[in-house]
């Protein structure tokens, strides 16, 4: 009969049997094996790791040099002293206003107006932001500086208080 003659020329071809499939496919994953033991792919593994991992801590560190790392801390260890409010001018100079709600709540505990108004600033950004979520240390705060006589203090402490 002629139907031979009309099956497409795909199903012409031989099939592998399993026993050649699986030789294959041992054969293929032990070439790969062999690249990854060569001694030029684990140094350069471990630097691609290295700087993967210097990017990463850049990343949730806010990019932050180690001086505007030892000033933070500076502000975070002054909490509590009169050497608070120049740690937080310090802080200031080096890295603009206040990024880390923590840096910001130091901020309110300055006593220094201008800096309690960039504090409350930066924490209404983050509240915009979304990524203020507030603590009760943090709320604290801002009702004993929305008694402040200052009326802007006063004010700005109230709104932010009402976001919550």
């Amino acid at each position: 009969m002629s139907g031979d003659d009309d099956r497409p020329d795909y199903l012409d071809r031989e099939k592998k049997s399993f026993s050649e499939l699986d030789r294959a496919r041992r054969e293929g994953r032990d070439r790969g094996d062999e690249r990854a033991r060569r001694p030029a792919d684990p140094a350069r593994s471990k630097q691609a790791t290295q700087q993967y991992l210097k990017q990463i801590d850049a990343h949730f560190s806010g990019g932050r040099s180690a001086e505007v790392e030892r000033l933070a801390q500076a502000v975070l260890d002054a909490r509590g002293t009169p050497e608070l409010a120049p740690a937080c001018r310090a802080y200031r100079a080096a890295a603009g206003s206040p990024t880390e709600i923590r840096i910001a709540a130091c901020f309110l505990d300055s006593e220094d107006r201008e800096l309690v108004l960039e504090g409350l600033a930066a924490l209404e950004a983050a509240g915009q932001a979304g990524s203020l979520q507030a603590s009760v240390g943090l709320k604290t705060q801002l009702r004993g500086l929305a008694e402040d006589p200052d009326d802007e203090l006063a004010g700005a402490a109230e709104d932010l208080l009402d976001s919550f």
